[in-house]
């Protein structure tokens, strides 16, 4: 298999691992990418069940936990920051409302493109202009200028996918609206944030705080409902302003977050969306990861819950009744004082660890604040090493064991 070319378009999480396992089995990879260097920040990446199999299996556990966010727990709070509900990474054997291995986007990407560089070659700053194959290979013109001819080409270059569009169509055949909006930036951790993640929720909008390993700055994270999303995802300034809007009179800290948003190095926001196709290969030309099967953070399940056709309609009238469980619920007994979160992070104005309400309906509440959260996090690597079986297979004329939708031909 030694010798096959195969460019991989997206250097943020799915194109380096693919890179990884393709590397592995003899290909010669080129990874471009349109940023002159790694993006830093973004959402929490959840290692869950499978993708934490994956992680080992490519040898990057030590690597992986080394760079993990370390966040002990996590509590909602009101709108004072009375403590409602606390929830301790260690929760369901590691696999609760935090995941015992919860690692920044930026972080885990900068973690693959070390793990690939010495074998993999990394070409930032250019983009694939335009592309013809034939019947044994693809002819590549890159934005810079640059003509060269690969084997395979595989897209992995997330939601807004640029070959999805060039190859496949437009986006609006593909992307779903799901009804939300989020976005994600650093700010300086003035709240006293100490290994723990502060979330506040209200019916349709949301804000949060999530603790780094540089214990000088904190996470951003906001949230609101949008029935469309019209804002050119390159548009920062616009996208900073919608955020304003939409979030001007939110309580608990939210204007004292808003205040860094000019600040931040590192900005994020997006739509909610699925990715819905019938195929994700054209001839020698493939997707992979958001750009091919994007679950959206809704579906709290990764690569894997890709495959699922479910319109956005009932996700999103989902999402809306689990919002209004959410707000009806009782948080339930007041727990053990040893678990509770400690310092100032622990409710700015409010008593650490206070709580409201009894027992009645506590384990619904945790429940649905639970599936809520992880609205906000969440990607899997599982499947990567299968789609690297089948493309090194496909480029030297067999299958093995097509993915689903992976069409060969």
């Amino acid at each position: 298999m030694s010798g096959i070319r195969v460019l991989v378009a997206g250097a943020s999480v799915a194109g380096p691992a693919l890179a990884h396992w393709l590397r592995r089995r003899g290909a010669e990879v080129t990874v471009v990418e349109r940023a002159s260097e790694l993006r830093p920040g973004g959402q929490a990446v959840d290692a869950r069940g499978v993708a934490k199999e994956v992680i080992r299996r490519m040898g990057l556990d030590a690597a992986v936990r080394a760079a993990c966010t370390d966040t002990a727990g996590a509590y909602t709070v009101d709108v004072d920051g009375n403590v409602l509900e606390i929830f301790r990474a260690d929760d369901d054997g590691g696999d609760g409302y935090i995941s015992e291995i919860e690692i920044l986007r930026g972080d885990l990407s900068q973690v693959l493109y070390d793990d690939t560089r010495d074998g993999v070659e990394y070409v930032f700053g250019d983009r694939i202009a335009g592309l013809t194959q034939d019947a044994d290979g693809v002819d590549v013109a890159f934005a810079g200028g640059d003509r060269r001819r690969f084997d395979l080409v595989i897209g992995a270059d997330g939601l807004h996918s640029a070959l999805r569009a060039m190859v496949f169509g437009p986006r609006e055949r593909f992307v779903r609206h799901l009804g939300m909006v989020l976005a994600f930036y650093t700010v300086p951790n003035e709240f006293g944030l100490d290994r723990w993640l502060i979330d506040y929720q209200e019916p349709g909008r949301s804000a949060g705080l999530r603790p780094l390993q540089d214990a000088t700055r904190a996470m951003a994270m906001l949230s609101f409902t949008a029935a469309d999303f019209d804002v050119d995802y390159r548009d920062v300034e616009a996208q900073k302003h919608l955020l304003r809007e939409r979030m001007a009179d939110f309580g608990w800290l939210t204007p004292r977050i808003l205040a860094h948003l000019d600040d931040t190095p590192d900005f994020y926001l997006d739509q909610v969306a699925q990715v819905v196709m019938d195929r994700w290969s054209s001839g020698r030309v493939g997707l992979l990861g958001d750009a091919a099967f994007s679950s959206s953070p809704m579906s709290g399940g990764g690569t894997g819950a890709g495959r699922r056709r479910v319109g956005p309609g009932g996700r999103v009238r989902r999402l809306r009744a689990r919002d209004a469980l959410v707000r009806r619920g009782q948080p339930g007994d007041r727990p053990d004082a040893r678990t509770e979160p400690r310092g100032p992070g622990a409710g700015l104005g409010a008593e650490p660890g206070a709580r409201h309400g009894g027992a009645h309906g506590a384990g619904r509440a945790r429940d649905q604040r639970r599936r809520a959260a992880r609205l906000r996090r969440g990607a899997g690597l599982r499947g990567l090493g299968r789609v690297a079986d089948h493309l090194v297979g496909q480029a030297v004329g067999r299958t093995t064991g097509c993915p689903s939708r992976m069409r060969c031909g």
